[in-house]
C-alpha cells in the first residue's frame, strides 16, 4: 500500500475523524491532547482547538457547528472556537469513566460509547453506549442502549440502517444488532468477527518481538462503505481490515504505525481512506522506528464510504 502523511504533528491518541463536505476539511480529535482538529488536505493547513477535558468524538451539527462528547458530557459549538453549550450530561462518574467513540445516525441522534479509565488498576466492564437525542428541543434525552462495556468501540451503521456495528475493543470482538425501520436495535447484540487474542508474553514495540507468536490487533474505530463493507481499525495490529458484511476478510491493509485508532472515507469523491493513529504509551523503540504513529494517513480506495450523518439539535 502507498500511504500518504496527512498530517506530520502527532496526536497523542487520534480518534473519531471525519470528512466536512462543505468545508472539504477532515476533522479529528486527539483525547489525550484535549484537542479538536482540523486539515485541509489540500493546502496542508491545520487547526486545533483546545478543550477542557478529554473529547472522546465529534460529529458535525445540522446547521452548522460540531458537537462534541467531552468527558461527561455533550456539548454544541455553533461554529469553530464557540462557546461550548450543554446538551447533555452523561449518567456516569467522570472520576472513573469518559466518553469515548461515537458517531450520529441518519436520525441525528447522537451515539456515544463510555469507557472505564481508572487512575489505577485494570480496566472493568462498567461502561455503555448511550444514545443522546435533542430532536424534539428542550432537554435532551440520554437512553442507556447496553451495558457491560470496557472500551466502546468501532460504532457504524450499514448503508440502510438495519445493521448497527460496536466493539468492545480488549473482548476482541466486533458485534453487530439488528435495528429496524426506526433505527432501533433489538433483541442481543451477535459476534460479527473475532479477533486472536494478544499471544503470552506478547511485547509491544514496531514489530512483533523475534521468538514471540504474532499479533493482529484488536479491533478500535470502525466505518462502513457504500458496498456495506466494515473497515476496521486493528489497534497494536498495525494495519487495517475491510470486512463483508459475513465477516469475511477483503482486504488487509498495512500501516507505516503500530496503532491505527479509526478509519473513515472522505474527500470530494468520498475514495480516500483516512486512518488517525496513537503514540500515548508507546515504548521509545517503536516511537523511534514509526515516527509517523500518531499521524493521519490517507489512501485511495475504490469503494467511496456514506455521507456524515449530522447531529439535529432540535430547536436551540
Amino acid at each position: 500500500m502507498s500511504w500518504t502523511a496527512v498530517t506530520t504533528e502527532p496526536s497523542q491518541l487520534g480518534e473519531s475523524p471525519f470528512w466536512h463536505p462543505e468545508e472539504r476539511c477532515l476533522y479529528w480529535v486527539d483525547i489525550a491532547g484535549r484537542l479538536v482538529s482540523r486539515v485541509d488536505p489540500a493546502s496542508g493547513r491545520v487547526d486545533h482547538w483546545p478543550m477542557p477535558t478529554e473529547p472522546g468524538c465529534i460529529a458535525p451539527v445540522r446547521g452548522g457547528g460540531l458537537v462534541v462528547a467531552l468527558r461527561a458530557g455533550i456539548f454544541w459549538a455553533r461554529e469553530w472556537g464557540g462557546t461550548l453549550e450543554p446538551v447533555a450530561q452523561l449518567p456516569f462518574d467522570p472520576a472513573t469513566e469518559r466518553a469515548n467513540d461515537g458517531k450520529c445516525d441518519v436520525l441525528g441522534r447522537f451515539w456515544v460509547g463510555s469507557m472505564h479509565e481508572p487512575k489505577e488498576g485494570p480496566r472493568q466492564p462498567v461502561g455503555a453506549l448511550y444514545c443522546v437525542d435533542a430532536r424534539a428541543g428542550g432537554p435532551a434525552t440520554v437512553r442507556r442502549m447496553l451495558g457491560g462495556v470496557a472500551t466502546a468501540n468501532g460504532l457504524a451503521w450499514s448503508p440502510g440502517g438495519e445493521t448497527l456495528y460496536w466493539c468492545d475493543t480488549p473482548t476482541h470482538e466486533i458485534r453487530t444488532w439488528r435495528c429496524d425501520a426506526a433505527l432501533e436495535p433489538h433483541g442481543e447484540p451477535h459476534v460479527f468477527k473475532t479477533f486472536d487474542p494478544k499471544p503470552a508474553g506478547w511485547q509491544p514495540g514496531a514489530a512483533d518481538q523475534p521468538g514471540q507468536a504474532a499479533y493482529g490487533g484488536r479491533p478500535d474505530g470502525g466505518t462502513v462503505d457504500a458496498q456495506g463493507a466494515y473497515w476496521s481499525a486493528a489497534y497494536e495490529g498495525g494495519r487495517v481490515l475491510r470486512l463483508s458484511p459475513a465477516g469475511e476478510v477483503l482486504a488487509d491493509l498495512p500501516l507505516p504505525v503500530r496503532c491505527p485508532t479509526m478509519p473513515c472515507l472522505g474527500g470530494d469523491d468520498g475514495r480516500t481512506l483516512f486512518v488517525t493513529s496513537a503514540r500515548q504509551g508507546r515504548p521509545a523503540e517503536e516511537l523511534a522506528a514509526l515516527p509517523g504513529s500518531g499521524c493521519i494517513f490517507s489512501t485511495r480506495v475504490e469503494v467511496p464510504g456514506l455521507p456524515v450523518a449530522c447531529f439535529d439539535p432540535g430547536s436551540r
